[in-house]
């Protein structure tokens, strides 16, 4: 299997097209299509990222040579803005890979997928991945991939700490956070910085019997067992058991301390080990399921990213064969393998089986529960969390904050 070449977090976060307002609009327009060429934005995962997809663009010329797609690679950061920057002077892309729909197929702008994607593509996806790709009933989103998050804990800090075995519980961790703290570590790496602070506190809530939305559809984001959970992290963060500045720490910068042995304890992405790998290959550490609090199943966050088409005059041809194109098993294998990240077909799933470093979070996708992507509202949502829900365990009440992302999510 091809070895990840992965970047640290610091760079993984900077190391990416960084454009001014102007420019953004006049080198990321969508194209009339006539002349078969078309605009990919894609999200930067990794330093990896950009040759990968450079590299299969030039294979796809070399193939369609009447066909061409010009490419921008952007961090997460970014995205976000440089995108609706694009589409608020109707200059979208015609292909764009990011982690939501639904509010540009609400406001019409995507192709349905069965219209840039072949048959063999469209039947190939995991049923559960393909559902969360629709809107109002019809598949708009193309899932491109997964990710799930387990728990990691650094085996030589429990040890000098005198543990033993993961914790399974929210208690247990505040008791193995303090432990570790009085040895001179991190107790638990709590980041909830704008990077990634909605995937952190979803992993928590989900192990409080909460979540986004009830059963049906509603939001529930000021729920009491929300507000339970950040009132416990708060506590966790005034008792010094976490680094000292939660609502300001990435998720990347998190990976980082971890992997250098400076942090007991934290909630782990798939592509971890990866980064441990290269940056500090003598760590001793270990995977566990994520703990919950007293009487709640232990559960994960799944992770789905996407690819989508907007509705762009004549590009249907051009965008539906490079769609084909990505979604080769060959080609998307291998930009899974170079990114660690777990499949969303059926036949990279065959190939990828018998990776053992990912076997934990491949078994642990099916019972994962997913962010509320197929309601538009969640692209405010998702913003708003990044933005202000760590200062829900710094400096702010934990209610007070909670009940302004609802009453955004309810569109008050």
């Amino acid at each position: 299997m091809k070895q990840s070449t992965r970047s640290t977090p610091g760079t993984r976060r900077t190391l990416a097209v960084a454009l001014g307002t102007a420019l953004a609009v006049s080198a990321c327009a969508g194209n009339d299509g006539n002349d078969g060429a078309i605009t990919f934005i894609a999200a930067e995962y990794s330093t990896d990222t950009e040759p990968y997809w450079q590299e299969l663009i030039a294979s796809f010329e070399d193939e369609h040579p009447d066909m061409s797609v010009e490419l921008q690679v952007i961090n997460w950061d970014d995205i976000d803005q440089h995108v609706t920057t694009l589409i608020q002077n109707q200059q979208q892309p015609d292909v764009l890979n990011l982690n939501k729909f639904a509010d540009f197929a609400e406001d019409e702008l995507l192709h349905p997928a069965s219209e840039i994607a072949s048959e063999e593509v469209l039947d190939d996806f995991l049923p559960g991945f393909a559902a969360n790709s629709e809107f109002e009933g019809t598949q708009y989103a193309l899932p491109f991939i997964a990710s799930s998050r387990l728990f990691f804990y650094n085996t030589d800090l429990f040890d000098e700490a005198g543990l033993i075995g993961p914790p399974e519980t929210w208690d247990e961790i505040a008791s193995a956070a303090e432990a570790i703290s009085e040895v001179g570590a991190v107790g638990y790496g709590l980041p909830l910085g704008a990077e990634e602070a909605q995937a952190e506190f979803q992993m928590w809530i989900n192990g409080n019997g909460g979540h986004w939305v009830d059963e049906d559809g509603n939001w529930t984001i000021d729920s009491e067992e929300n507000v339970e959970t950040l009132e416990f992290l708060a506590g966790m963060v005034e008792d010094g058991l976490t680094q000292p500045n939660p609502a300001t720490t990435d998720r990347a910068d998190m990976f980082n301390a971890f992997a250098q042995g400076e942090v007991g304890m934290l909630n782990g992405a798939v592509f971890l080990p990866g980064i441990i790998d290269e940056q500090n290959p003598d760590l001793n550490y270990e995977i566990a399921p994520i703990p919950s609090n007293e009487n709640h199943p232990s559960s994960t966050l799944g992770v789905q990213d996407y690819l989508m088409a907007f509705d762009n005059p004549g590009n249907e041809e051009t965008v539906r064969a490079f769609i084909d194109y990505v979604y080769t098993t060959e080609r998307y294998t291998e930009f899974l393998e170079t990114e660690r990240f777990l499949p969303a077909t059926e036949s990279a799933s065959e190939v990828m089986a018998a990776d053992e470093e990912l076997a934990p979070f491949i078994e642990a996708l099916p019972d994962a529960r997913f962010y509320p992507t197929t309601d538009p509202a969640w692209s405010a949502v998702d913003g708003m969390v990044k933005q202000e829900i760590g200062t829900a365990v710094q400096d702010e009440d934990p209610r007070a904050v909670l009940d302004r992302i609802q009453q955004r999510a309810a569109g008050e």
